[in-house]
């Protein structure tokens, strides 16, 4: 099994993404959009909650999604479904650090960590991770200086409201300019702050705080969100697959599939999937016909 390279190769054919800076490597999309694998340590995400609690499973899953072609781990340890409530920090360090350590001992994969707490982050970083991936959209300064300090790669996602609170009757004037501007501001305080600007990236938050037609909106219109900054795209598994199609999760594969042509169309930089083979084999193919 390979690492994945220092810096990945020129793009090739009709997508464009930026690069993306995470402090100890830079990526770079190539021909399709990066692939972030979702490792969720948790007993209560709204898919895969409670299978990867475990080191040895989470090992497993880890080496899986390497294996079939992730280029970024991305691990949590508090479920920010709609509806969840926040844990400790303590809680949220015992699920999250024995697997992160024993990944990053085992791979040299770049590893994100999904938190909102700044004393979570600085401890994962301190333990292998590369990257900060902020559902708050860095709204604690603190996150920022260290991020800042640390020279790390940060994702800034936008959320209206909170987990607990964000699906109650979410309203914007205009989705798509309302979220790209509040991503533009935060990013404006990373700046000022001191974190690099390749080192940011940008997530419109598809199912934080948007109705049906919010993420529809905002996956036609990725490119407006994302015209200062790489964006990250999640819309893996996602309830809106289900108020279209009534598929209950288990069964949204082919809805996340198709999302991900709004990202490849959209040019975002990468794309946070629940299943890694599926998605890279979609993309190539998509990325070939493209090209010709």
């Amino acid at each position: 099994m390979t690492s994945p390279s220092e810096t990945k190769g020129p793009c090739e054919g009709p997508f464009f993404a930026p690069a993306w800076n995470m402090g100890r490597l830079t990526l770079t999309p190539t021909a399709r959009p990066l692939i972030m694998g979702v490792l969720n340590l948790t007993p209560d995400s709204f898919f895969d909650g409670g299978r990867h609690l475990q080191v040895e499973n989470a090992l497993i899953q880890a080496a899986a999604m390497i294996e079939a072609g992730a280029d970024v781990l991305d691990l949590g340890a508090e479920s920010s479904r709609p509806g969840s409530q926040p844990i400790t920090r303590d809680e949220e360090c015992l699920r999250l650090l024995p697997a992160l350590k024993a990944i990053r001992s085992r791979f040299d994969v770049p590893i994100t960590v999904d938190t909102l707490r700044p004393d979570t982050a600085r401890t994962a970083l301190a333990e292998g991770a590369d990257a900060i991936n902020d559902i708050q959209g860095g709204r604690d300064p603190q996150m920022l200086e260290l991020a800042a300090n640390a020279g790390c790669g940060l994702i800034l996602m936008h959320m209206q409201g909170t987990p607990s609170t964000m699906q109650v009757k979410p309203a914007y004037e205009n989705v798509v300019s309302d979220v790209a501007q509040w991503l533009a501001h935060r990013c404006t305080d990373a700046l000022a702050s001191g974190v690099g600007n390749d080192s940011l990236m940008i997530d419109p938050g598809i199912g934080f705080g948007k109705t049906l037609e919010h993420n529809l909106k905002l996956l036609n219109n990725l490119d407006v969100v994302g015209s200062d900054h790489p964006v990250l795209l999640g819309a893996s598994r996602k309830s809106f697959i289900s108020q279209l199609t009534n598929a209950p999760v288990d069964d949204r594969l082919p809805g996340s599939l198709a999302a991900l042509s709004a990202a490849f169309f959209g040019g975002a930089c990468m794309v946070r999937v629940h299943d890694v083979a599926p998605s890279v084999q979609f993309l190539d193919v998509l990325a070939a016909i493209a090209s010709r």
